[in-house]
């Protein structure tokens, strides 16, 4: 280093799903550039699904993500539902819902008790925690194994899920294993508590002002609603591609969105600003003290808004389960076999979009637009800030490196990232 003049690099990001580097650019104390780069390999599923058929397409493009795959076939099934004019029955809608669920209790627990706490107990890796806080790990084990019983029960499997399919389900739930699933859902929920205290009483701080972005919807329930932003836009699902503005970012394997001309904020986070009004009574009530804290703009309180979102997840599953009597329903089938059509839900990571055509039963093309994606350029500003405050601060000088090393990886964990997911609808600029 002279002259305070620093180049780092961050290589293959650690806690996160899938690979990014970072370049940061550090000249007289001023930062010159900073490259966030998603390192994952060109899939193609854009082009992969076209040809296919509209009943395997969803299948096909669960497979962008295993950690996200149930929310890539709900948003690829209900895009395909509204191209061919499905109307999916109200038991079809509840089931959704609880596989959405499973997938974010799961989920969620895997980012805030795998990624997360590891920084906030200063250790490297969740393997590291000290024995009086080994307990927590036995916790974070029993919330997942719900979340995948869960799906197991609704939807099949917990990573790419069988019975879920354009037009129903194809089987019959197994009421018998209801009373167990409710009981196991029951006895994480003082798990959920301990965890909003740890993160409610973590004090990380970055605050910007940003637009957050978010699907709300009448029961939180991540499907059907309007999409709205903090700025006052109200969109319907269908409208959500006029507002983005898309941005290569030539260092990336990824491109990088706008809405309305200017950087976003999509997650837990955005949901929570825009739509804790509609989380479970239950929810509200046991999450009360953790709720003021909403609305936000410190980006760390998407970790709290996560563990949020999980209780509202236990809580709504349990009465579904408690109140509904399920029965064997046939798939509906198309009214017509071409058509356009657009499915939006909200993913643990975000809004994701799906547009797709459909002629003679056949994709004829496929408009994926990804959360992590969307959020590239807002952590590249954030990225940039915390590290400019740091430069600032001359106490820190001999330990800048380091300091920012650390402090930009907890930033761009907080927003929970999945580059396996923002890499695959690449698009490429020969050279």
């Amino acid at each position: 280093m002279h002259n305070n003049d620093l180049d780092i690099n961050i290589s293959k990001l650690s806690k996160i799903e899938g690979h990014t580097d970072l370049d940061i650019k550090i000249r007289n104390n001023k930062v010159e550039d900073v490259g966030l780069h998603v390192m994952e390999n060109m899939r193609f599923f854009n082009q992969a699904v076209c040809g296919q058929s509209y009943s395997n397409a969803p299948q096909l493009v669960s497979r962008i993500c295993g950690t996200c795959s149930i929310a890539h076939l709900t948003a690829c099934i209900e895009a395909i539902e509204k191209a061919l004019e499905i109307k999916p029955s109200e038991q079809t809608m509840i089931l959704r819902k609880l596989t959405m669920y499973s997938m974010m209790i799961r989920d969620h627990a895997l980012h805030l008790y795998f990624f997360v706490l590891p920084d906030i107990f200063n250790i490297d890796s969740a393997l590291d925690m000290p024995k009086e806080k080994m307990n927590l790990i036995h916790e974070a084990l029993h919330i997942k194994e719900a979340g995948n019983n869960l799906s197991n029960l609704i939807a099949g499997r917990a990573v790419h899920a069988l019975f879920e399919q354009v037009g129903g389900f194809s089987n019959e739930i197994d009421k018998t294993k209801i009373p167990a699933i409710i009981k196991e859902l029951k006895r994480i929920r003082s798990y959920v508590i301990k965890l909003a205290e740890i993160f409610y009483n973590c004090k990380w701080e970055f605050k910007r002002k940003t637009n957050f972005v978010a699907l709300t919807t009448s029961d939180f329930s991540f499907l059907e609603g309007k999409i709205k932003s903090t700025n006052g836009a109200i969109i319907e699902e269908k409208d959500y591609w006029n507002h983005l503005h898309n941005v290569v970012l030539p260092y990336s394997q990824a491109s990088g969105f706008e809405f309305e001309g200017s950087e976003y904020m999509v997650g837990a986070l955005a949901r929570l600003n825009l739509n804790k009004d509609a989380l479970h009574s239950n929810t509200k009530k046991d999450m009360e003290k953790y709720l003021n804290v909403f609305p936000s703009d410190n980006v760390y309180h998407n970790n709290l808004a996560q563990v949020i979102e999980i209780m509202h997840s236990i809580d709504h599953s349990i009465e579904l389960l408690e109140k509904l009597d399920f029965k064997k329903e046939a798939i509906v089938k198309p009214t017509k076999l071409s058509g356009e059509g657009v499915g939006v839900i909200e993913a643990a990571r975000g809004t994701l979009y799906y547009w797709i055509g459909i002629n003679e039963g056949k994709v004829r093309y496929a408009n994926l637009v990804i959360p992590t994606a969307q959020n590239l350029i807002n952590m590249r500003s954030d990225v940039r800030n915390i590290v400019s405050d740091i430069c600032n601060d001359k106490v820190l000088i001999k330990k800048l490196e380091n300091k920012i090393r650390k402090e930009v990886e907890k930033i761009i964990r907080a927003y929970d990232p999945c580059m396996s997911c923002a890499a695959h609808f690449l698009k490429i600029n020969w050279k």
